[in-house]
C-alpha cells in the first residue's frame, strides 16, 4: 500500500504508487528520479517527501514544479506569479 497526497493535501491510501513526488516544506513538486530530490535522500529528506498520483493533483495541493526537473513547467508556472509581464 502507498500513501499519496490528494487535492486537498491529505494524505490516503493508494493500491498503486505515485507518478510525482514532492516536498512537504517548499511545496514543490517534480519527476521521481530529479537529480535535486535524490540527492536529498538519506538526509532526512524522506520526512519532508510527499507523492502525487498526478500532475494535476500536485497543482490542486498547492504544488508548484521543480525548476530543475521539470524547467519548462517552471517556466511557465513563474511567468504567471504576480509582478511577472
Amino acid at each position: 500500500m502507498y500513501t499519496l497526497l490528494g487535492a486537498d493535501g491529505q494524505p490516503y491510501p493508494s493500491e498503486t504508487p505515485g507518478l510525482l513526488g514532492g516536498n512537504s516544506d517548499d511545496k514543490i513538486y517534480g519527476q521521481l528520479d530529479c537529480w535535486s530530490a535524490r540527492r536529498w535522500i538519506g538526509r532526512g529528506y524522506e520526512s519532508i517527501r510527499v507523492f502525487f498520483a498526478d500532475e494535476q493533483t500536485a497543482i490542486a495541493a498547492g504544488y508548484r514544479p521543480c525548476g530543475h526537473c521539470m524547467r519548462d513547467k517552471y517556466r511557465e508556472w513563474k511567468s504567471r506569479q504576480p509582478g511577472k509581464p
